[in-house]
């Protein structure tokens, strides 16, 4: 009977996680097929956004234009995908965006030659849940519309609690 639940268990977490990338796969692109990347103001300054306002990252293990990340790594990351030419929109630059052809023959929308991705995590618009996550061998950064990666910064007009600057004293 133990076996029957955990074998049910195992079936309902992966179902979930089926349809979790699935609509997540799905909304990646509009009904064109042409993925739209955007600039957003966020906590991390001006960031790149999706069609559906979710934030975009690169991820620091990818070279020469070339996506690492497939298999598992892409049921957490889904890669941006396109089936035509990206489009620009409010604050992104049409001369930095590009594709770049995945191992599966897909293409994966590109940003001053960083391969896009979402998070699977970032639920609504507006989260970066994934800014500085190392994962799959790598950290995970927003990019700016530069193309360049955001990293969160600490504030340093709050002081730590107490007042002493965190040093423990």
């Amino acid at each position: 009977m133990k076996g029957l639940l955990l074998t049910t268990g195992a079936i309902a977490a992966a179902l979930t996680l089926t349809v979790g990338l699935g609509s997540a796969l799905a909304s990646s692109h509009s009904a064109s097929g042409a993925a739209k990347v955007a600039a957003a103001s966020s906590p991390l300054g001006r960031i790149l956004v999706d069609g559906r306002g979710h934030t975009l990252y690169l991820f620091a293990k990818d070279k020469h234009g070339r996506s690492s990340c497939a298999g598992q790594c892409a049921s957490f990351w889904p890669p941006l995908i396109t089936s035509g030419k990206p489009r620009a929109a409010a604050g992104a630059k049409a001369s930095l965006l590009g594709t770049t052809r995945r191992a599966d023959g897909r293409l994966q929308v590109t940003y001053n030659h960083h391969p896009l991705y979402t998070f699977v995590q970032d639920t609504s618009k507006g989260q970066t849940n994934g800014e500085g996550v190392n994962a799959f061998g790598a950290e995970w950064d927003a990019l700016s519309a530069a193309g360049a990666q955001v990293e969160k910064t600490s504030s340093t007009g709050n002081p730590a609690p107490g007042g002493y600057g965190g040093n423990g004293y």
